[in-house]
């Protein structure tokens, strides 16, 4: 897929939770901090369908499981997407941005197979 198509997408999930949003009248609770909050509690929610697994591998989650956890990823989109809307941000751009950052910091020739946070880095 090409980037058009990817931003069309974000473009199509953000409209269709804006018309959620607006037929329920949610707006006025939906601010930028409650958002940040609610996508807390969603995170949250979808990390305890790994606790206590070994891995947190696709083996280990039942079919059920694997649908509570489709229900959560799609949770925290949606208050992401949410929360891009309300601060006017374009997701696609900021993942773009914020890659280009994270190849600067993470080259791949010097942490390849290497899970240290880049500050590690730097005492080599």
């Amino acid at each position: 897929m090409d980037k058009h198509t990817h931003d069309n997408d974000f473009v199509r999930l953000r409209d269709v939770i804006r018309v959620f949003v607006n037929e329920r009248d949610w707006d006025r609770f939906h601010t930028p901090k409650n958002l940040s909050s609610a996508l807390c509690v969603e995170a949250a929610e979808l990390l305890e369908n790994f606790q206590w697994l070994n891995e947190g591998s696709r083996s280990e989650l039942s079919d059920a499981r694997l649908t509570q956890v489709r229900h959560e990823m799609a949770d925290v989109l949606v208050y992401l997407i949410r929360l891009a809307d309300k601060l006017d941000v374009d997701l696609p751009q900021a993942v773009a941005e914020k890659m280009a950052l994270n190849r600067i910091k993470y080259p791949a020739d010097k942490v390849r197979g290497d899970a240290r946070k880049y500050t590690e880095y730097d005492s080599e």
